[in-house]
């Protein structure tokens, strides 16, 4: 038998919660419970689940919202289980990283054959969190960005950019590539945003003892250096 697995419940309502922990705990899941969207994408940096089951109407964000922000660093199995049964949200959901939509009520054993599935698809990977490279590290759950342990405020577009950049880390990434990331499609020409872009980002996480984390491939895009 393979060890335990840990499912993540994200659901604002107790009694959902409690009856999910009911069904799956007999068949040997183990169960961590977060009744808002942020602490869902905390306790899923923590705990780092095997699978999560995620609520979309939830008190402080859009489940779609934590969709969105778990996939910048996380492919953990994601089912979808909800009272909105719209084709438009299901739609919304799987374009945004869902893995599968269930929607309440819910039959137990669908539930379970669902979850069973999600995670036979699921490709092994040992994601981390966190990129350290020098002194720079970026907590990817959090959004967090720090520079020898003091904090670094970045805008929305260095934040982008650099995520794009720790996406590839030890890989050089194409100008145009980085463009369609951070901008959209329709800016592959406009390379001046990348060079002022890339400019602030230097001057905020690049220190003496540092020096270059962010290395330039001349015509070709820039690398972010991993660390050793």
């Amino acid at each position: 038998m393979s060890t335990e697995r840990t499912v993540l419940v994200i659901d604002d309502e107790p009694a959902v919660r409690r009856l999910l922990r009911l069904t799956l705990e007999p068949q040997g899941y183990r169960i961590c419970e977060a009744g808002t969207g942020q602490l869902g994408l905390q306790e899923a940096a923590a705990s780092r689940p095997d699978v999560i089951i995620l609520d979309l109407g939830l008190p402080d964000m859009e489940g779609v919202a934590v969709l969105k922000r778990l996939r910048e660093w996380s492919q953990t199995p994601v089912l979808v289980l909800s009272v909105r049964d719209r084709e438009g949200d299901k739609v919304a959901a799987l374009d945004n990283g869902a893995d599968d939509y269930l929607t309440k009520p819910f039959g137990t054993e669908e539930l379970l054959a669902r979850l069973r599935a999600v995670q036979r698809r699921a490709p092994e990977a040992h994601e981390e969190p966190t990129f350290v490279s020098g002194d720079l590290t970026v907590d990817l759950a959090s959004r967090a960005v720090t520079v020898k342990k003091k904090e670094v405020h970045l805008t929305a577009t260095e934040y982008a950019l650099l995520h794009e950049l720790v996406r590839h880390a030890g890989k050089v990434v194409m100008h145009a590539q980085l463009l369609r990331a951070v901008w959209g499609p329709n800016a592959e020409g406009q390379s001046q945003y990348l060079r002022v872009y890339i400019t602030h980002l230097r001057k905020k996480l690049e220190t003496t003892t540092s020096g270059k984390l962010i290395q330039t491939e001349p015509g070709i895009g820039y690398r972010l250096l991993a660390s050793e």
